[in-house]
């Protein structure tokens, strides 16, 4: 697994180890160089990698590898698929906040080095050393935007001019990092038809949620919790906002909607697509997520269940740091990951107020200078000025 250090990764290996799957975690650990750069953390004190591992065997865990590998570095890549000799890999690896790619020209850079060369480096390190392996590749339901047609899995049949074709869905990223992810998408997709790899694009929503099975939220396997104006999501900081007494930012009118999934149904669906590998030559894309909801639904939630739980939780209307439409139609097809098996965790009081609970522990933790967005879709940089992280 590329990446098994970050939020969706480490309960994913964890659960595919439980589940019976020898596993090996590569990463560089630069997650974690993110947040000393950028001066934020998450809510939750996660330990180090190494850590985790040793508190993961201690409790008679599956045994998990751990190589340090970067991505950007193709004979490292290539190195340790040959010496692995994988059946199945998972790639997370990549730069996953829309936000840190709009900070500047270089944190845009980064992401496109990190995400578009990383994903072509394991490409090409499968098709000369792995060429049998199932690619289970991580993308996002973002690739897409918001169009005002239902979103296929993947692929959609059109007619034109009298002519019929199934063609990749149109994507509408709504930023740089975005922009990688569907180059991500192009790249796999051609790869498959010129070198009959095979791979399954998980295109996920936003992903909620501390816990699963295998993640304790009291324990040394602690899950990470983003509330930043960076890498947090929607959820997680209206939970923080509500531990705080502060009112729930909702960016503008509210009515941007996207897919969610609980992080249980993370690990799961990667689970399903690896125990079901596609076909040599083979690409497909499943739309990974489980529920549709708008930010001011979500708003709306936290404060109902902030209310029962004691807190006088209320909302404003902030300025929206983005550059995106606040009031769209949204529809999204996920058949296929229902298809194999999944049973979904759908969002209720109860998740919510586990998160709420999760935020009022480490109150402590929380620096609010962190909450609210700093990255701006519209903003100009003065002329002249240096492009620094």
């Amino acid at each position: 697994m590329i990446g098994g250090d970050g939020y969706c990764g480490w309960p994913s290996a964890l659960h595919l180890a439980a589940i019976g799957h020898d596993v090996t975690i590569a990463d560089n650990l630069i997650r974690r160089r993110w947040d000393r750069e950028l001066g934020i953390s998450t809510l939750t004190p996660i330990r180090t990698l190494r850590e985790r591992l040793d508190a993961w065997h201690a409790r008679g865990g599956a045994p998990i590898e751990f190589a340090h590998c970067d991505v950007t570095d193709y004979p490292a890549v290539r190195a340790l698929f040959a010496r692995v000799e994988p059946e199945a890999i998972v790639h997370f690896g990549q730069q996953r906040s829309a936000p840190f790619s709009m900070i500047d020209r270089d944190r845009a850079a980064e992401t496109l080095l990190n995400n578009t060369v990383g994903n072509l480096n394991v490409l090409w390190a499968m098709r000369e050393t792995a060429p049998d392996a199932h690619l289970v590749k991580l993308g996002t339901m973002g690739e897409y935007g918001t169009p005002n047609i239902d979103i296929e899995e993947g692929f959609i049949t059109i007619e034109h001019k009298g002519r019929r074709d199934r063609l990749p869905f149109p994507k509408q990223p709504n930023s740089f990092y975005h922009l990688t992810k569907v180059s991500d998408s192009d790249q796999i997709f051609f790869a498959c038809k010129a070198w009959k790899l095979r791979a399954t694009d998980l295109n996920q929503g936003v992903v909620y949620g501390l816990e699963t099975d295998e993640t304790p939220a009291d324990s040394d396997l602690v899950n990470r919790f983003d509330y930043d104006g960076i890498f947090g999501t929607v959820l997680n900081r209206f939970c923080v906002e509500a531990a705080l007494g502060h009112p729930l930012t909702v960016y503008g009118e509210g009515g941007q909607t996207r897919a969610f999934l609980n992080i249980r149904d993370t690990a799961r669906c990667v689970a399903l697509a690896v125990s079901a590998p596609s076909e040599r030559g083979e690409f497909r894309v499943y739309n990974q997520f489980t529920e549709i909801f708008s930010v001011l639904e979500l708003a709306e939630r936290v404060r109902r269940v902030g209310a029962t739980v004691g807190l006088d939780v209320v909302l404003e209307h902030v300025e929206n740091p983005r550059s995106e439409r606040e009031a769209h139609y949204y529809s999204s097809i996920n058949e296929h990951l229902l298809r194999l098996g999944l049973k979904p965790h759908l969002l209720d009081d109860t998740t919510v107020a586990a998160l709420i609970a999760a935020a009022v522990r480490y109150r402590g933790r929380i620096d609010s200078a962190q909450i609210l967005a700093t990255v701006r879709w519209a903003d100009r940089p003065p002329v002249g000025a240096s492009a620094k992280g």
